[in-house]
């Protein structure tokens, strides 16, 4: 199994920027492919971005393409999600989850086989 846990969120301004950090255990961390996921209050959790397991290949929600980078050490056993020109619609509860490969439904939540617990993450104006 693997265990994940976020860290770096907090407050934030409008505009301004986080980095998010998911530690992962394990051996096998590096053959994993990651996720950032989000889900606000009242709302369903949303897809925000996602990494292969060599970190070739990223993608995006349209609502952060361009604003929010996800990146990856496997040395360190971490994915990151790097969070700029931030929004009030960005508050939400940030999870990073593994699965083993991206299929064509990466972007479903259904799809990932571990989660961390989350960071807050909250945007004011």
């Amino acid at each position: 199994q693997v265990q994940l846990v976020e860290s770096g969120g907090g407050l934030v301004q409008a505009g301004g920027s986080l980095r998010l950090s998911c530690a992962a255990s394990g051996r096998t961390f590096s053959t994993y492919a990651m996720g950032w996921f989000h889900q606000a209050p009242g709302k369903e959790r949303e897809f925000v971005a996602a990494i292969s397991w060599s970190g070739s290949s990223t993608f995006y929600a349209d609502s952060v393409k361009g604003r929010f980078t996800i990146s990856r050490d496997n040395a360190k056993n971490t994915v990151y999600l790097q969070m700029s020109s931030l929004k009030l619609e960005d508050t939400a509860v940030y999870s990073c989850a593994a699965v083993p490969a991206l299929g064509s439904n990466y972007r479903s939540p259904l799809r990932y086989d571990y989660w961390g617990q989350g960071t807050q993450v909250t945007v004011s104006s």
